[in-house]
């Protein structure tokens, strides 16, 4: 019925860890894309800045629950 507080603190933690590199291979991936690009459009600039935010921002809530893809 109830999962104790560890038990989510662990799922949370490597949904973070799962979510930051899946955005990190989209960023990578945009990126190479825009750069191949002879004149990236807004929108695919724009997409970029907004997997780019996402990521530093799941990297800084990462390093506040110390969190570690290396175990």
């Amino acid at each position: 019925m109830f999962r104790s507080k560890k038990v989510k603190k662990a799922e949370l933690d490597q949904e973070c860890l799962d979510k930051i590199f899946q955005l990190k291979k989209e960023w990578n991936y945009l990126d190479d894309i825009l750069n191949r690009s002879i004149e990236p459009s807004e929108s695919g600039q724009f997409d970029l800045a907004i997997k780019k935010a996402k990521y530093f921002y799941l990297l800084r809530e990462a390093k506040v629950r110390r969190l570690s893809a290396i175990k």
